[in-house]
């Protein structure tokens, strides 16, 4: 397909929704330069990759290499494990209700981001620089990005990738809301004696989650969101300490427990911006959305948020980043964002409020997807595909009518 440089694609970041956003936009034959530091193979955390996303790593070539150092997700569990007096029962959701073989896979980063990293160094469609942007300049016909390295990339479409405090989305005079959360997450790994049966838990606290997810063999992955100064006190615990902790904490469900090397821990915020696309800059990954890790939606929405902006892209190659096809592309991409941003951050401060009202609404939230088979199967085929769950009840009633 013919490549020419005004419709040429910039692409800042080399995080993973940075190093996808390339791959996609090449495979759908934009010439495409991505501007980052080499990817980093240090990041000890997991990603959990729903089914949808899992096709888009297919479609790209690099899903073969992933699978089978990473583990499927077939059981999610949701357990109130707070102190209060309104408690929830336990919720089981299972793949194979959906009929589904699994929800997605649990992936290392740093199984993930090199497999990402090779296949962008190695597309032809794709040049790398491996500098920093050092300022910013949009104009009526192009976005131009001046590096660190002295060079300066010009492109139709600038894709910003480049995280939360976003450099790109600020030079395109988009305001972001954010308010930091009185919260930090522990993520590490770790063993444990039972078998995991591939089923991810999330254990309900009074300050956040708790979120078990299976790795291959019996390991876990562990995103342990507390107040900061208890992040603090366990990760300078030793090592049979924090797993004696982690191990009372998962109420011995799987056994003895021992962490792994290689803790973490990170402020916990939200962030929502006014638009997702202007000036030349489309907004993807957590340069358009922040909000805590609960319920696997942080790479999944980001995945979403590349597969839209190529289509609408592709839809407009004489000018991928013209005023008609970033609103296409804010108008699109609006829904899904603000729908899972708002469900993240209601079940979040849900759990942090004391206020018994809160309490009552999550409770009957959680006790009607717990016994009501349909709403659960809705609420499943809706977090694996936005629009998915609308359309299955459709074809319920249309079965229904015919009969």
């Amino acid at each position: 397909m013919e490549q020419n440089n005004k419709a040429r694609i910039l692409v800042a970041g080399s995080g993973p929704a940075g190093l996808i956003a390339a791959l996609g936009f090449a495979e759908a034959g934009f010439a495409v330069t991505l501007v980052g530091p080499e990817a980093t193979t240090s990041d000890g955390r997991t990603t959990a990759l729903m089914n949808p996303s899992l096709k888009v790593l297919e479609r790209l070539g690099v899903l073969d290499e992933i699978r089978p150092q990473a583990a499927p997700l077939k059981v999610m569990r949701i357990v109130d494990a707070t102190r209060r007096l309104i408690r929830s029962p336990t919720v089981t959701f299972r793949a194979s209700e959906i009929g589904e073989e699994q929800f997605g896979l649990n992936i290392p980063n740093n199984i993930l981001i090199p497999v990402l990293a090779k296949a962008v160094a190695a597309h032809p469609g794709i040049e790398w620089r491996k500098s920093m942007v050092e300022t910013w300049r949009l104009d009526a016909a192009q976005a131009h990005a001046n590096l660190a390295d002295g060079s300066e990339v010009s492109a139709s479409l600038a894709v910003a990738a480049d995280g939360r405090l976003s450099p790109a989305r600020e030079a395109a005079g988009i305001r972001a809301s954010a308010r930091p959360y009185p919260q930090s997450a522990l993520v590490l790994n770790f063993s444990h004696r039972s078998e995991h049966g591939f089923i991810s838990t999330e254990f309900h606290t009074e300050t956040g989650p708790f979120t078990q997810v299976p790795l291959p063999g019996k390991r876990s992955s562990l995103v342990w969101v507390v107040k900061p100064e208890t992040a603090r006190e366990l990760a300078a615990l030793d090592d049979a300490a924090l797993s004696a902790r982690v191990e009372e904490q998962m109420q011995s469900m799987l056994g003895r427990v021992s962490v792994e090397p290689g803790r973490q821990v990170y402020p916990l915020s939200a962030a929502s911006p006014g638009r997702f696309a202007q000036n030349r800059v489309a907004l993807v990954g957590e340069a358009a959305h922040v909000f805590p890790p609960i319920g696997a939606q942080g790479l999944n929405l980001g995945i979403r948020d590349i597969d839209d902006l190529i289509g609408i892209a592709s839809e407009n190659r004489d000018d991928p980043g013209s005023r008609l096809s970033l609103a296409a592309y804010d108008t699109r991409r609006r829904p899904d964002i603000l729908a899972r941003s708002s469900a993240v951050n209601l079940l979040n401060m849900s759990l942090l409020s004391n206020m018994l009202p809160a309490q009552l609404a999550r409770s009957a939230g959680l006790n009607a997807l717990g016994s009501f088979a349909p709403l659960r199967a809705f609420f499943m085929r809706e977090g694996l595909r936005p629009g998915s769950g609308f359309r299955a009840l459709t074809g319920d009633f249309r079965k229904q009518a015919s009969r």
